[in-house]
C-alpha cells in the first residue's frame, strides 16, 4: 500500500486526528522505519493544547511523536551500514544548519506507521531491549540522564533532591540513584507520586506542603544541604522551595519548563554560598546511545515505566490520560 495511517495535528486550530496519508519515500541520507512503539510525552500535550508550538514546521500539519521506537523498512541513497529489517531507536531530533529541529513538532513524528529518519539519528537497538522501553529512551529518560551526568554534573555520594515525580522525574530519581548519588530525596505533593518515588530507588520523599521539609532534608544530609535540586515541575514555587535546601555552592537545574519568572528571595544569601541556577533542556547526541548500551547491558531498566500501550486510533485517549494523569503513568506508548 501507499498510504498509512498517521496522527497528524493541524496546528492553527490544534485539531488531532488519525487519518491516511502518503506513505514517505526516503530521500538521499534517509531511512524509512516502521514504528513499533511511540511515546506521548507531556510536549505533545502542550502542542495540542497551544502552550508550544513549533518554531521551524513547514505548512499547518505534523505528524506528532517524538519518543520513536521500530525496524528499517527502506534504506535512501547515500545510505551505509543500515539494513531492512534492522532495529532501531530514532533521536528526538537533529540538527541543521546548526538549529535543532524536533522530530515530532518541526518535522513529522512517528504516530505513524512509518517515520522517515536521517540516517545520523539512528540508534542500533539490541535483541534484549524491548521496543516499548526503547521508544521512551529519547526525551524521557535521556533528558534527566542529561540533566544529571551534563548541566548538574552529580557525583556519586552527592545529595540532591527531585522535585516533581512525574515522567521525567521519576526516570530522574532512578538514574540518580544509578550514578551513586545519596542521598536522593524525592518532593512532590501527590500521594501516589511520593510511593513511586521510593519503589524507583528515592531514600526519601516529602511532600511539597510539609512544614518541616527544610528540616528534614537538613537532617537527612547532616545539616549540609542539597548539593543539587532537579526543577522536573516548571513550577515557579518549586524553584524557590528547592532554593531553600540548596548546600554551598549548590546547583539548581530548571528542567521542567515554564514561561513564569523565577525568584532568588535572599539574593545576598545565594551569592554568599556561591549558588549556582542551571537551565537544561533535552539531551546531547550520545546520551541515547549511552542509555541503550545500559539498558542492554542490564544496568538500568525501564520496563516498568510502560504505564499502558494503545492502538495508534486512540492518540486522542492517550493525549487525555496523559494530561489528566488518569492512572498515574510514567509514560504511555502508542502502538501503530
Amino acid at each position: 500500500m501507499d498510504t498509512m495511517r498517521a496522527a497528524r495535528l493541524h496546528v492553527p486550530s490544534r485539531t488531532l486526528t488519525v487519518e491516511e496519508v502518503a506513505k514517505p519515500d526516503p530521500g538521499p541520507g534517509q531511512v524509512r522505519v516502521k514504528v513499533e512503539a511511540a511515546g506521548v510525552c507531556l510536549s505533545d500535550v502542550h502542542l495540542i493544547d497551544g502552550t508550544l508550538s513549533p518554531l521551524y514546521l513547514e505548512g499547518e500539519s505534523v505528524t506528532l511523536g517524538h519518543e520513536v521506537a521500530g525496524t528499517v523498512d527502506l534504506v535512501g541513497e547515500d545510505v551505509a551500514g543500515w539494513e531492512p529489517g534492522d532495529r532501531v531507536v530514532l533521536q528526538a531530533g537533529e540538527s541543521r544548519e546548526g538549529t535543532t529541529h524536533t522530530r515530532g513538532v518541526d518535522y513529522d513524528g512517528g504516530w505513524a506507521e512509518y517515520a522517515l529518519a536521517t540516517a545520523a539519528t539512528l540508534v542500533p537497538l539490541p535483541d534484549t531491549i524491548s521496543f516499548d522501553q526503547a521508544a521512551i529512551i529519547p526525551d524521557a529518560v535521556s533528558t534527566p540522564w542529561a540533566a544529571i551526568t551534563g548541566t548538574g554534573d552529580v557525583r556519586a555520594g552527592e545529595p540532591v533532591g527531585v522535585w516533581g515525580v512525574g515522567g521525567l522525574g521519576a526516570h530522574g530519581v532512578q538514574l540518580l540513584r544509578a550514578v551513586g548519588a545519596y542521598p536522593v530525596v524525592a518532593v512532590d505533593p501527590a500521594p501516589a507520586a511520593r510511593e513511586r518515588a521510593l519503589a524507583f530507588g528515592a531514600d526519601a520523599a516529602f511532600d511539597s506542603a510539609d512544614p518541616e521539609l527544610r528540616a528534614k532534608v537538613l537532617t537527612l544530609t547532616g545539616g549540609a544541604g542539597l548539593a543539587a535540586a532537579f526543577d522536573f515541575a516548571g513550577v515557579p514555587a518549586v524553584r524557590e522551595q528547592a532554593l531553600t535546601v540548596l548546600g554551598p555552592k549548590g546547583r539548581l537545574v530548571l528542567v521542567g519548563l515554564t514561561a513564569h519568572p523565577l525568584t532568588v528571595t535572599d539574593g545576598t544569601l545565594f551569592s554568599y554560598l556561591q549558588q549556582q541556577i542551571r537551565g537544561h533542556y533535552g539531551s546531547d547526541e550520545h546520551h541515547v546511545p549511552q542509555l541503550v548500551a545500559l539498558t542492554g547491558g542490564g544496568r538500568l531498566d525501564f520496563s516498568r515505566s510502560v504505564s499502558g500501550v494503545l492502538p495508534l486510533e486512540e492518540a486522542a485517549e492517550a493525549v487525555r490520560r496523559t494530561e489528566t494523569k488518569e492512572g498515574d503513568p510514567v509514560r504511555l506508548l502508542l502502538r501503530p
